[in-house]
Order: C-alpha cells, then structure tokens, then sequence
C-alpha cells in the first residue's frame, strides 16, 4: 500500500482514494447559484423555454474566456418539438435516450480543433476552453431557474454526420436543458433504468480541498 502524502493520497503517482466532504458544511462559502447546482435526469416534459432564455443561455457561454480570444466553441440546439431536436434525439444511447428527450433543450457541443490564422493542426486548449464555455453556460442556467445535465451517452460520429460537421471540429459532449420535474412527478420506477433514477438524487458531496491539492515537496 503507497504511504500516505498530505491531502490524503498516496505517494505521487499512485491513485487518490479520497474521503468525502458534505456541502453543507461549505455552503456559507458558495454563491447560491452555485450551492444550488445539480443534474437532473427528469425534467418537467410541459415547460418550454422562451427565446430570451436560449438567448441568455448562449450569451453567456459567448462571454466565456478562451485562449487568444479563440473562442473554439459552437452549439447546436435543439428545442423539444423542433427538427433540429428530433434529429439529436436520433442518435441518444439507450441510456440518455430514456430521460433527455424530456428536457426543454437539447444542445451538442463543438470544439474547434483548428487554430485559425496558424499552421496548428491540433488547439491543446479548445476542449478545456469549450468546457468554461459550458460551465459560464450551466450558472446561467441556474440563475433562470433552469437545471442542466451533461452527458456523453450518444454516438459522437453519427452525429457529426447528421449535421456536416467536418473534421475539424469535434461533437464532444451533449447538455440538457429545463426545469428539474417536481417530487413525484417522474415516469414510474419500472420505466427507468436505475442509473437515471440515482441520478435524480443530487450527489452533495466532494472531495476536500486538501484532497484537489497537489502535494508539493
């Protein structure tokens, strides 16, 4: 067994089984927004978003950092009941394919591999920049009232040839987009898998900031 290092990990190199730390105890540091995150997989299948709020949503994803101002990022969304939604659906896992299609909103999310105005074949930066974009995106959400799920659960080429994406480009994850169903009102036990139905119970625990720090000699 490795011997332990400061964080409660072992040595370097060796996997970090850490202990878990309840967010109740680090609310009070939190903004709300963020203390009230999570990731639902049952959403109420009546709401509908209204434009303005796909419009925040996409803003604030647009205002995200990147490196150079390269912004290597692009989306395409999907509303329940529209062709664009149908067409994503298509190509859900079993697994996603039980639960997403109940969101307000379905979105892809592209990575620009390609650096313009470079000789770069491959941006070490774009999947890293493209995952703030998301993250400025899921706060804005929460800040609507919204709730948003990513996941990877669906076939990644399909996609990319439903929608001409070229080669350039990279169809990295998927995100989900509504209002969390209230208590009771998900689709009985037997009709979804048990992995959707602990999904539904948010996970409010995290690693310690002890555990998330490398050690440094």
């Amino acid at each position: 067994m490795p011997s332990a290092m400061p964080g409660g990990c072992p040595a370097r190199g060796g996997p970090c089984h850490p202990g878990f730390v309840s967010l109740e105890a680090d609310r009070p540091l939190l903004h709300p927004l963020l203390a009230a995150r999570w990731s639902p997989t049952t959403f109420d299948a009546s709401y509908e978003l209204a434009a303005s709020e796909i419009e925040a949503l996409l803003e604030a994803a647009r205002w995200a950092p990147s490196a150079g101002n390269s912004q290597p990022w692009a989306f395409i969304v999907g509303q329940r009941g529209d062709a664009t939604h149908a067409r994503l659906v298509r190509y859900l896992a079993r697994s996603s394919g039980a639960w997403a299609p109940g969101a307000s909103l379905l979105i892809a999310n592209l990575a620009h591999r390609y650096v313009e105005d470079t000789d770069w074949e491959y941006s070490e930066f774009s999947l890293y920049d493209l995952g703030q974009a998301v993250a400025h995106l899921t706060v804005q959400a929460q800040a609507l009232g919204l709730h948003v799920r990513q996941f990877r659960a669906f076939d990644r080429a399909g996609l990319a040839a439903e929608f001409a994406v070229p080669d350039h480009w990279e169809v990295t994850t998927m995100a989900a987009i509504g209002r969390a169903a209230a208590t009771g009102a998900a689709q009985p036990a037997p009709e979804r898998s048990s992995a959707a139905r602990r999904a539904d119970v948010p996970s409010r625990r995290r690693r310690s900031i002890n555990d998330i720090l490398w050690p440094v000699a």
